[in-house]
């Protein structure tokens, strides 16, 4: 069974569920903190994020203040990996 591309609308998924929110209600400014995307919950992305192929780096991935930022260091270590 393959798994679905990663992308950001994916991401954007996957952090609204992770926060028990609509995906509506997540946005790029949002901070991860404010969303309740504590260590624990960010390696659990993080490991269905490797799984789907980014070679996504943790240490990198919990500097992210932001959605936003969070998005692109993902969709980066797609592209680069």
């Amino acid at each position: 069974m393959s798994t679905p591309a990663l992308t950001e609308a994916r991401i954007f998924a996957e952090l609204a569920t992770c926060a028990g929110l609509p995906v509506d209600e997540v946005e790029p400014g949002d901070a991860l903190a404010d969303l309740g995307i504590d260590s624990i919950r960010l390696m659990s992305l993080v490991n269905s994020w490797r799984a789907a192929g980014a070679a996504v780096d943790f240490p990198r991935l919990a500097a992210s203040e932001s959605v936003e930022a969070l998005v692109a260091a993902v969709l980066g270590a797609v592209s680069s990996s």
